[in-house]
């Protein structure tokens, strides 16, 4: 769908802390409705991911060369050490932003250090002491909400 039509006639509405509006135009495809709402919510995340990483990243002592927004089915965030580059999973937008947070964070802890090794936590620990309560806040649902066809 191209982002034009996207920008004229889509309008995504916040409605307290647990509801969004979206306003379309009457014979909206459920398809084109996706379309819309998978857009903004990449659009939230570009807007809050780059401030965390210019927070994050002078206190860690890393710097990331790119990152990214995808759909991920089994992972919150990935990163590539060797060519430092981060991803971050589209669902990061229907959690609380202290959860994007502790994504980011861990995302470049791993530019420290590759695997979940004892330096690993200790690094976590030091830089973001609360990070198990934001881990668990997203390991206690679902990932994502996935429709399956047989």
């Amino acid at each position: 769908m191209c982002e034009k039509w996207l920008r004229k006639f889509e309008q995504v509405a916040v409605r307290g802390v647990a509801s969004l509006d979206l306003f379309v135009r009457p014979h909206t495809s459920a398809e084109q409705r996706e379309t819309i709402l998978l857009h903004w919510y990449r659009e939230q995340l570009k807007r809050l991911i780059p401030p965390l990483l210019d927070k994050w990243q002078p206190i860690i002592g890393v710097q990331a060369t790119s990152w990214g927004i995808k759909k991920m089915k089994t992972k919150w965030g990935s990163c590539n050490p060797t060519a430092q580059r981060l991803w971050f999973n589209l669902e990061l937008a229907k959690k609380p932003e202290r959860c994007l947070e502790y994504i980011v964070v861990h995302e470049l802890v791993h530019l420290l250090e590759r695997n979940h090794t004892d330096r690993f936590t200790a690094l976590m620990d030091g830089f973001l002491p609360s990070w198990r309560v934001c881990r668990e806040t997203l390991n206690s649902g679902l990932l994502a909400h996935e429709v399956w066809q047989y």
